[in-house]
């Protein structure tokens, strides 16, 4: 048997290792707090939105936002980080699709949605590319569109001169339509039925007048910062 001492001893570390969990707990759920706040106040204000407004909005001191943070940059960075984890769950449903058609429509659908529904992403994306220009995760995803393009192409169900950028713009132009905020996006499925009729194959089809930009260029022209 343990004798006192020994007893005492062990509830000490036991103490210890409790407070040391809640402390990391209580320091996650402060860590989720602030990115939640942030997606939200870099939403309505821009990324530019005073650090000290965020704390507010988080219920937590200045001191906090920085000990998780330790420059503005940072948190850009793991906004970014996290956006690109979100384009990754999108890149396995879309993959799933059944066919390559329905894989289109659920890219430009969806993805387009998940655009206007984060109105500062292009910022954010130019931002971290001036302070990171190698920094270019989202080329990653180009084997898979144009999988799911070359799916939707020898179905018959695709135009076959349409290639990985012209989706990505097509996304681009309808997620802008967040800019005009929560009210517009109910009528955003009027844009995306005419996008998808053009995008369909048929024996009428104009032919694109020019040809397309490469991938890599697309990406890089789209995080820089436009002057």
């Amino acid at each position: 048997m343990s004798n006192p001492r020994q007893q005492s001893a062990s509830a000490e570390y036991s103490r210890r290792m409790s407070s040391a969990t809640s402390t990391r707990r209580d320091a996650r759920r402060n860590h989720e707090r602030l990115l939640a706040e942030a997606k939200r106040l870099f939403a309505e204000r821009g990324i530019d939105a005073p650090l000290d407004e965020l704390a507010t909005r988080a219920g937590v001191g200045a001191g906090t936002v920085y000990r998780h943070f330790a420059t503005r940059e940072a948190l850009h960075r793991e906004l970014y980080v996290d956006a690109v984890g979100q384009l990754q769950d999108f890149e396995v449903e879309v993959l799933a699709a059944e066919t390559g058609w329905d894989a289109i429509v659920q890219f430009v659908d969806k993805l387009s949605a998940w655009v206007a529904s984060i109105p500062y992403l292009p910022d954010l994306m130019r931002r971290v590319a001036e302070n990171d220009p190698e920094g270019r995760p989202d080329v990653q995803f180009e084997d898979s569109i144009n999988l799911i393009l070359d799916r939707a192409k020898a179905e018959g169900a695709l135009r076959a001169d349409v290639n990985a950028v012209d989706l990505n713009v097509l996304v681009d132009m309808l997620g802008s339509l967040g800019r005009y905020g929560d009210e517009y996006l109910p009528f955003r499925e009027r844009q995306l039925s005419i996008v998808l009729d053009g995008l369909r194959q048929r024996p009428d089809l104009t032919p694109l007048p020019v040809d397309s930009q490469a991938f890599d260029d697309f990406v890089e022209m789209t995080h820089r910062k436009l002057s």
